[in-house]
């Protein structure tokens, strides 16, 4: 019976998704031997020094199916690569993650540069300035991450676009550089293009990079499905972003969110905007350390997205965690009112317990016809520490007299978090 069993198994391992794992330390050239020629995938994390059986496994290149391997050195890369110049027509799965700063640029050689069956790939760390030109074979891509990507493996977002539009059924996507400093040539400020590529399938774009990058990918592509975008933008002082409106504006998931979180993190701030009912999320989100900058940067999303803002419900402060940021105590309470401008359908807004003192404040400012200008919808505000501070209630006092009299009033109540 387990004879027959192992035939069954054994004549169907495609469909039973069936391979054998090769490890850094499997002795790899006395075992396959003893197996039947089933697909192989190779996984290691790290990889040994040597990675003599790493190498033995990769020549069986027409069996291999899956490749992982992280914690890479420059030189483990360098071997690994250069054993990898033939075609691995079985290949779905490819993820090579490299430890040290500098690598060797992975060349067009690569996987002979045809990938008929990959369905995901993840590099990172990875130089592979030519990866689009073997992306175009992979008609079967379904999840792409490119992370960390250094200076010598720079992809313009012209060429980028192009090879996208040749992937039909991709899913998944997440560009991440490395730093400010892994774009060459800030990229160039071409118009955009009258025509776009349309991304049938793709539901999840992640970036971190600085925004000029971004304008010039999101110009050229369309994601009708899209229902999940996470924004990341370097540490820029200005950043101008008119194209990625435009770009959410023509995804019909992404312009019905009501609720928004604005979140101050120790090294950054942002903004996920999140629909009512449904998975869709848009999160914003600008890497700054000091506080003023961080009002700034926020300043900045709202001039840009205030089309978006203006259907927000629901509206929270709050600090991402107990590592948060030193308030300047010098920062003006309009740069905060200024925030609060686009959102004009905001019926509750939430203020953490760390961030009360500063929020109450600006809201004092509000008096006469001002305070029913900002936030005109408003009816609730909610503060977590309503019991524990006093004093913020007595701050809040004239901006609550005012709406009373403009016949708009609000009521102040504690937030359960």
């Amino acid at each position: 019976m387990c004879g027959r069993w192992r035939s069954v198994i054994f004549a169907s391992p495609r469909y039973l998704d069936l391979r054998l794992v090769c490890k850094s330390r499997t002795p790899v050239r006395s075992t396959l031997d003893v197996w039947p020629a089933l697909p192989i995938g190779i996984q290691a994390h790290p990889v040994q020094k040597d990675g003599e059986d790493i190498i033995a496994a990769l020549e069986h290149h027409d069996r291999v199916s899956w490749i992982e391997l992280w914690g890479l050195t420059s030189s483990q890369l360098g071997r690994f690569t250069a054993a990898m110049q033939k075609p691995f027509p079985a290949l779905t799965y490819l993820s090579l993650e490299l430890y040290d700063d500098i690598a060797p640029v992975v060349t067009n050689a690569f996987l002979g540069g045809s990938s008929p069956r990959l369905r995901t790939v993840v590099l990172n760390g990875i130089p592979f300035p030519s990866l689009p030109k073997l992306l175009l074979t992979a008609n079967d891509l379904v999840n792409l991450r490119i992370w960390n990507i250094p200076v010598t493996g720079y992809i313009s977002p012209e060429v980028l676009a192009t090879c996208l539009s040749a992937l039909m059924r991709l899913r998944f996507l997440s560009i991440r550089f490395q730093s400010p400093r892994s774009f060459p040539d800030r990229t160039s400020q071409r118009p955009p293009p009258l025509t776009r590529f349309i991304l049938p399938a793709l539901t999840r774009l992640h970036f971190q990079g600085v925004s000029e990058y971004l304008e010039g990918l999101v110009a050229r592509i369309e994601a009708p499905l899209l229902d999940d975008i996470i924004i990341t933008f370097f540490n820029q002082l200005v950043f101008e972003t008119p194209q990625l409106p435009q770009f959410i504006r023509r995804t019909e998931k992404l312009t019905l969110l009501t609720r928004a979180e604005v979140t101050f993190y120790p090294h950054s701030v942002g903004i996920t905007l999140y629909a009512s009912l449904g998975p869709a999320r848009l999160g914003l989100q600008v890497s700054c350390n000091d506080s003023e900058w961080q009002i700034s940067s926020m300043e900045q999303i709202c001039i840009y997205f205030s089309p978006l803002l203006s259907r927000v419900e629901r509206l929270e402060f709050h600090e991402g965690s107990f590592l948060r940021p030193e308030w300047q105590d010098d920062i003006d309470s309009m740069q905060w009112l200024e925030l609060f401008d686009p959102f004009t359908s905001v019926q509750s807004l939430h203020v953490s317990e760390e961030l009360e003192p500063v929020v109450a404040p600006a809201l004092q400012e509000l008096t006469g016809r001002r305070a029913a200008e900002v936030l005109p919808a408003l009816r609730t505000i909610l503060l977590e520490g309503l019991q524990q501070h006093e004093s913020v209630q007595e701050v809040l006092k004239p901006f609550i007299a005012a709406r009373q009299l403009s016949d708009n009033p609000v009521a102040v109540q504690r937030w359960y978090r």
